[in-house]
């Protein structure tokens, strides 16, 4: 259970302002049990109300805390306490994390493989079947979960939490605070190959990738997603990189500070990213190219040449009635040829 006291000083060390002198001792120490929307929350609950489109379901809700700006809070109903805040969505993202269930045992399973030489942290937790290679160094506090596998020469930072079946490759470092979720692959082999003469019959020839992944701190990577070494340079992912489920981060690829990517997005080869950009889901991005930083891309956009300026980009074109989308497509082809 988490008492209001909790939250509003969960909120504040977000630098978010509350109107904490308004709520009384005995409100401060009401416990809480989750977290709901403002139209099935019950009175052991947690509430918000991110924008003026949900207003009206605030004076019937039932939560026992709701999250609102100065705008709203005479609306909330009496059996509720208002906790009054700049930004009630940013608000509930970081009072959410305390209502978190992640189980911690801060020990190191018997069936762990581990190199003599790698150095593990205080309070670090190592699951079942996971294998750690020489010279790795595993920083405070970091969790890992089965079946993790972290190669010779890496180094993960302080307060990291690696889900089961991450693999993360020989000599890539990984900051603080960063959480690989399940099945992540962190390291591996790009896709480089040079064509013989004849590549039915002599097939490609391989380059080996001799760059590293280089990971900023509090950097979230979603599950089945992919990140491959560098060629020569470095993969290099900056502080606080969001990056969705199944996404692929081809070698020596620079994603700036701050950016977020969404699921399905495949960026190739030595493409620069700048900071504070939000890619959509289903994006392809060539290689070689840079985006600068605060550019959007909206879902399914194809990037082909490299983008200057800031501001929104798209091209995939929305569903229609299959008839009326071959008569479009028809006349994008005509206009190519004007």
């Amino acid at each position: 259970m988490i008492t209001i006291e909790q939250i509003i000083t969960r909120v504040e060390q977000r630098q978010l302002v509350t109107n904490k002198t308004e709520i009384n001792a005995e409100q401060l120490r009401q416990e809480l049990e989750g977290v709901g929307s403002l139209t099935t929350a019950n009175h052991q609950q947690l509430s918000f109300l991110a924008g003026a489109r949900y207003a009206s379901s605030l004076a019937s809700s039932q939560a026992g805390v709701v999250l609102v700006t100065a705008e709203y809070s005479d609306q909330v109903p009496s059996s509720a306490v208002a906790l009054v805040v700049a930004s009630p969505y940013l608000a509930y993202a970081s009072a959410s994390q305390l209502f978190s269930r992640e189980l911690r045992s801060n020990e190191i399973h018997p069936s762990a493989v581990i190199a003599d030489s790698a150095i593990i942290g205080n309070n670090v937790s190592i699951g079942p079947f996971c294998v750690i290679g020489d010279h790795v160094h595993i920083g405070e506090r970091s969790s890992l979960a089965a079946h993790v596998v972290v190669e010779a020469n890496t180094a993960i930072g302080n307060d990291c939490i690696i889900k089961s079946h991450v693999v993360i490759g020989h000599d890539c470092i990984i900051g603080n605070h960063v959480r690989l979720h399940a099945g992540v692959s962190v390291g591996s082999e790009g896709f480089g190959f040079a064509p013989t003469t004849d590549p039915s019959t002599t097939g490609w020839e391989r380059i080996a990738q001799l760059g590293r992944v280089m990971i900023g701190n509090y950097v979230r990577i979603g599950s089945q997603t992919c990140i491959d070494r560098g060629a020569i340079d470095d993969t290099v992912i900056g502080d606080h990189v969001i990056i969705d489920n199944l996404v692929q981060v081809a070698h020596n690829v620079h994603i700036g500070d701050g950016s977020a990517i969404a699921a399905q997005t495949a960026i190739a080869g030595s493409t620069r990213i700048g900071k504070r950009c939000i890619i959509g889901g289903a994006v392809g991005i060539t290689g070689h190219i840079e985006i600068t930083d605060d550019v959007t891309l909206s879902g399914m956009t194809m990037v082909t040449k490299s983008i200057k300026t800031a501001g929104s980009y798209s091209s995939g074109t929305a569903a229609m009635p299959t008839a009326n989308w071959r008569r479009a497509a028809v006349r994008f082809r005509q206009l190519g040829h004007d």
